[in-house]
């Protein structure tokens, strides 16, 4: 098998494109899988689709094609809702699951929306519940007994960092906690190995690297041995044991389907499925050693080029997912004048110039091209035309 597959992918002439760590691309045929889900599956069965086209076991069926990116036994990841939810699912179960603490521990460089459901959460139980944010520096220090949950993200959303999973799992579980781990910009992008950690929740997203399309939805994994005691906090019905029993009161299934909330999006289930078959035939060591290889390439030549960037992302790649983020004051306006000239990457606030490299559909002469395309965009000063510096409401 060899790397870049961009024959998989529908992507626009004439653009290098460096988000996928934001949004994937649209994989190659997804268009006919839209139009069968509308014509021939809910146009023509209707709602004998349910049984006749799968859209019920969708989410385990998908949740299966998922679980060996991310080092997971086949039953232990469900699909469905958003990732915010998911994050709120598995702290729930955590905190039932330490009554004698009181303290969620993450990080100070976590996701916003992680930090803002936990916030949610302590506010809702209203139990003494507080959440801690030390540097990721600082983390290993504050897992103390007082901890009874530790929720991070595997790889940080601005610059890259890359957290030691198995040594931070085995900390907290050391000093009595839970493990929850948000792989958004792991899945797809960095081999993880989840049973191996032995965490006891994983949540993540599947329209970055996994190029599930625009609100694909999301999923969670729950370690094997905790499924049968686990107390959703959202007891949907199709997390109920027999939905169509409509019995009155709540019985969880005795899967990872409990794990289930709303009816699965089948179009963007469909979706999904179809863009899991990219992977087939690849390794995540494959695309693991290629990204790490385009994102040094890239480092060498904008550091070379243009002294007025500086590397925000760790310097080691082995400490690092499949982005590279660069600081720059007017990162801004300097990005929308390097997507103007067709390369597309994003900012994150206060000054982060973002790329990600995604060997699927990437290789090294992209790779080189985009650099010279950045570091002229800043050399030049062109950043500094009105157009630039118009924000608008996605960066």
């Amino acid at each position: 098998m060899t790397l870049p597959r961009k024959d998989l992918f529908d992507l626009p002439e004439g653009v290098i494109y460096l988000d996928g760590n934001s949004l994937g691309p649209v994989p190659r045929g997804i268009g006919d899988v839209v139009q069968r889900v509308l014509h021939d599956e809910w146009g023509t069965e209707l709602i004998r689709a349910w049984n006749n086209a799968g859209w019920m076991e969708a989410p385990q069926r998908v949740g299966d094609r998922i679980a060996p990116l991310i080092g997971a036994a086949p039953g232990t990841v469900a699909m469905g809702d958003t990732l915010s939810i998911k994050v709120f699912q598995a702290l729930a179960a955590a905190i039932k699951m330490r009554p004698d603490r009181r303290v969620i521990l993450s990080d100070s460089g976590n996701f916003p929306s992680d930090l803002y459901m936990a916030q949610g959460l302590i506010g809702l139980v209203d139990d003494g519940w507080s959440l801690r944010t030390p540097a990721p520096e600082d983390l290993a220090e504050a897992i103390t007994e007082e901890v009874g949950v530790v929720m991070l993200t595997h790889v940080d959303y601005r610059t890259g960092r890359l957290h030691d999973m198995q040594a931070i799992t085995q900390a907290a579980h050391d000093a009595g906690a839970v493990m929850i781990w948000d792989l958004a910009h792991s899945a797809g992008a960095v081999p993880v190995a989840l049973d191996a950690s032995a965490c006891e929740f994983a949540v993540g997203c599947t329209y970055k690297y996994l190029n599930g399309g625009p609100g694909a939805p999301a999923f969670i994994y729950v370690r094997p041995d905790l499924i049968g005691d686990l107390e959703p906090a959202l007891s949907g019905w199709l997390g109920h044991e027999a939905p169509f029993a409509m019995e009155p009161a709540y019985r969880p299934a005795l899967s990872t389907e409990r794990m289930r909330v709303g009816t699965p999006p089948v179009v963007q289930m469909a979706m999904l499925d179809h863009a899991l078959d990219v992977w087939d035939g690849v390794t995540m060591e494959e695309v693991r050693a290629a990204s790490m290889a385009l994102s040094e390439r890239f480092i060498a030549e904008v550091e070379a080029r243009c002294p007025d960037l500086a590397l925000a992302s760790p310097r080691d790649p082995s400490k690092r997912g499949s982005q590279v983020s660069f600081a720059y004051p007017d990162g801004y306006a300097a990005m929308q004048a390097v997507i103007a000239r067709g390369v597309i990457g994003d900012f994150r606030a206060p000054d982060i110039m973002r790329f990600g490299f995604t060997p699927l559909y990437l290789d090294e002469a992209d790779v080189i091209e985009a650099a010279r395309i950045v570091t002229d965009v800043v050399n030049s000063g062109v950043w500094r035309e009105p157009q630039f510096q118009v924000r608008s409401r996605v960066t």
